[in-house]
């Protein structure tokens, strides 16, 4: 990501600064791009030092786990135990063997032998046994001291491996924590804050992995510690984009959630800047029509811009409207979900048992669904089945990846309506349901590769997410009857 700031000086001139996230070439500084907020690359800097201590541990750790010694003191060691346990399993053998000979003895020698000669064959069978069991205990307690000095020899060298294991994690989180106070960030007020306490009531606790390498808080750092007063910012993608991710080059994205957002949550402070739509309830003026309801279920034709449920900072949304109107229902009521940003129906139960019972349908992919999209593109293809693994980004929740090793599978059947002035009506038909599905199959370079108009995070923004649920079909879980609702397409 490359990011621009339009900043003013103290005699009013207006000029620009830019930024990059992360390194580029490996190196944090370049013509005409601001530097790092703190440059952990600094050759005699602490963080060099000690990186390369941490590096020598990992070759002393990679050489002891890997060497002929470890492996041999581990392989003398099994091997030794094994042998001792397989001979031990046959001394006893022979004991429980002596044992039922001698027992046999005794019976066949009282039908033949004297009292004398039964009491001397008795003393003998006697020592016989003793003789057996001081043998193995003898053979028990060279075995074990046998084993013990082999167990000592191969604790010595994974007791050392340990301690070098120790010292590196013990060195990387003391490092860790080095940088995170490092790296101060002051916001328009002047006032400095630590990335550690910035992030100390963040959900996350601990900053993520690259936290305050991205371009924004580079810019407004610079610009503060530089009396350059912030007019604009803005950031984008710049060249191709990873095969997980959605980017498009020279395209407009806002700032990583997880990583930027407590950052600037700091640093905008004091500055003059447009509310956070994300803490703006955009459906309070907006009315939420029932468009199907008995004694059992209801069924809404959402706005977009509403919330399905209650978000972290917005209490408004479709369930808490439905509880407030029908307070006698119970369980969970909301049956599925649609994104804010997303239009149209939305099934709800009001009891616990009818919310099973269409969960189930929905689990079962019996409720067949149909949305309508406006792609910001034509689409030359007419129809299609679009199959991508989808996973959570971490560190920009709630944007989705493609990603083949934890990705859930999703399923989208889609066909094409018709083409005008440069953009492409389409049907969608979702099999499953993951998060921003529709969203990512459409947008991703192995699904249409045409974002949906007004998708802010995986396309361009525009006056609304141009995605509606227009239909759906399912049974009734008590009447048992085919249920067909559709509303009409608001675009």
């Amino acid at each position: 990501m490359f990011g621009v700031l339009v900043v003013k000086n103290a005699t009013g001139q207006l000029g620009y600064l830019a930024a990059f996230s992360g390194k580029l070439n490996g190196s944090n500084h370049h013509t005409s791009f601001v530097p790092p907020v703190y440059d952990i690359l600094t050759p005699d800097g602490f963080f060099r030092q000690e990186e390369e201590r941490i590096s020598q541990l990992n070759r002393e750790i990679d050489t002891l786990e890997f060497s002929d010694e470890l492996r041999e003191a581990a392989a003398r060691y099994h091997t030794f135990k094994e042998e001792t346990e397989k001979e031990l399993a046959l001394a006893r053998k022979n004991i429980k063997k002596g044992k039922k000979e001698r027992k046999n003895q005794r019976a066949e020698a009282q039908t033949r032998l004297s009292a004398t000669q039964m009491a001397e064959l008795e003393s003998s069978l006697v020592k016989e046994s003793m003789d057996d069991q001081f043998a193995y205990k003898r053979l028990v307690k060279e075995r074990r001291l046998q084993l013990e000095v082999l167990h000592n020899a191969l604790n010595s060298l994974n007791g050392r491996l340990a301690d070098l294991k120790a010292e590196r994690k013990s060195r990387s989180g003391a490092l860790q924590s080095e940088i995170f106070e490092k790296y101060q960030f002051l916001n328009g007020q002047g006032k400095p804050k630590s990335l550690l306490a910035i992030f100390e009531n963040h959900t996350e606790r601990l900053p993520p992995a690259g936290a305050g390498e991205c371009a924004a808080p580079k810019l407004l750092q610079f610009a503060y510690l530089n009396k350059l007063e912030p007019i604009s910012l803005a950031e984008f993608w710049w060249g191709k984009a990873p095969s997980s991710e959605i980017r498009v080059h020279r395209n407009f994205y806002p700032s990583c959630r997880g990583k930027c957002e407590p950052i600037l949550g700091h640093m905008l402070q004091g500055l003059d800047v447009e509310d956070n739509q994300m803490l703006l309830n955009l459906a309070k003026e907006k009315e939420l029509d029932i468009i199907f309801n008995d004694e059992h279920l209801l069924a809404v034709n959402k706005p977009h811009d509403f919330l399905s449920v209650p978000g972290k900072n917005i209490e408004d949304s479709v369930i808490t409207r439905i509880k407030a109107k029908y307070p006698e229902a119970d369980g969970p009521m909301v049956v599925h979900r649609l994104d804010m940003g997303t239009s149209g129906i939305m099934l709800l139960a009001k009891s616990k048992e009818i919310h099973r019972l269409l969960q189930h349908q929905f689990e079962n992919r019996t409720i067949k669904k149909r949305y309508v999209a406006i792609l910001d593109g034509e689409l030359k293809e007419e129809q299609g089945e679009i199959n991508l693994p989808l996973a959570v980004d971490y560190a920009d929740r709630p944007r989705q990846l493609v990603c083949h090793e934890r990705g859930k599978p999703s399923k989208t059947i889609w066909k094409r309506v018709e083409i005008s002035n440069g953009k492409t009506r389409i049907h969608f038909f979702p099999i499953t349901g993951r998060t921003h599905q529709l969203r990512v199959h459409s947008a991703h370079a192995q699904g249409l590769n045409t974002p949906i108009y007004g998708d802010e995070l995986y396309g361009t923004k525009a006056h609304r997410l141009h995605l509606h649920a227009a239909s759906i079909e399912f049974e009734h879980p008590v009447t048992k009857q085919c249920i067909k609702l559709k509303t009409r397409d608001p675009f």
